[in-house]
């Protein structure tokens, strides 16, 4: 009778075998590691570092004892990103970066191939098998970490746009029936979506009767601009308002004809003061002298 084969460990048994033999050695060079990049810039404390440490071999042990192969749908592997998500955010409240994070996670990874290489109980192909288990995990991590961080800056920097857009489009009542809306920047869409509501939400609400659109702060105007600026006062006409668009200067007219834009029948002014009189002039509100109250003229008879 033959005798009985022993049966062929898995990858996952064999970097069990390797962590359980090793694992004092593999969490001190991995402290050791997390406190020479983490620790010089007081990021993190040592017991934090330490506790980082043990509480990432508890979860990639946790991770191989769940079955033969690594389920990237299962609780465990979960746990483990999640973990590495956690402490990435840390790292980036506490003014590190991801360059130092990533550097991290590949040291982790490289403590436990040197750990293998010094072992000579275990073969090419395991060493092999291993490598391949280690490196779909690792990348997995960072990849997952990469997509997080980036959410968060793409998050961020819309919100940052969105509070551009509502701080450099100030609407303001000069006068009984008078806004003001200068515009810095550049016109696109969006923005001029979120202007324009804004804008005929104030006309509405005020009972505003002649709007005065500064450009002053526009610093080039293309075709697109034009559309944008164009759309703007036809909805304030359609609101019962009178458009005055203000603070053209010489370049931006050039540049306004060049583009056969016609604005034979919107009322210009050269100056945002000049705007304001032609306003005033409209709602017979008299303009006195310097210190002077306005006064709105009465109607004879």
């Amino acid at each position: 009778m033959a005798a009985e084969t022993p049966q062929q460990k898995t990858t996952n048994q064999i970097l069990i075998e390797q962590l359980m033999l090793n694992v004092g050695k593999i969490s001190a060079v991995i402290e050791k590691e997390g406190q020479n990049i983490f620790g010089q810039k007081n990021m993190l404390s040592n017991n934090e570092i330490n506790d980082y440490s043990l509480e990432f071999l508890e979860l990639l042990t946790m991770l191989l004892h769940a079955g033969a192969k690594v389920d990237r749908r299962g609780p465990e592997f979960k746990a483990l990103r999640q973990f590495f998500n956690n402490f990435s955010q840390q790292i980036q409240i506490r003014g590190g970066n991801m360059d130092e994070f990533v550097r991290y996670i590949h040291f982790l990874q490289s403590a436990f191939l040197e750990n293998l290489d010094t072992d000579k109980t275990v073969s090419v192909e395991e060493s092999r098998a291993i490598l391949l288990l280690l490196g779909m995990i690792f990348n997995d991590v960072i990849l997952d970490v990469f997509h997080i961080y980036l959410e968060g800056k793409e998050k961020t920097i819309q919100a940052q746009q969105e509070e551009l857009r509502q701080v450099s489009t100030p609407i303001t009542e000069i006068w009984g029936g008078v806004l003001t809306l200068p515009i810095i920047g550049s016109l696109d869409s969006s923005r001029t979506m979120i202007v324009m509501e804004k804008l005929l939400s104030r006309i509405e609400s005020e009972r505003a009767r002649v709007v005065v659109i500064d450009v002053t702060g526009v610093l080039a105007i293309d075709s697109q601009v034009s559309h944008h600026l164009i759309q703007m006062i036809r909805a304030v006409g359609l609101m019962g308002a009178d458009a005055i668009l203000t603070g053209i200067r010489p370049e931006i007219a050039r540049a306004l004809t060049s583009l056969n834009i016609d604005l034979t029948s919107v009322t210009t002014r050269s100056k945002l003061s000049e705007g304001l009189k032609e306003a005033f002039l409209r709602l017979n509100i008299q303009v006195s002298q310097p210190g002077v109250a306005l006064q709105t003229l009465s109607k004879a008879g």
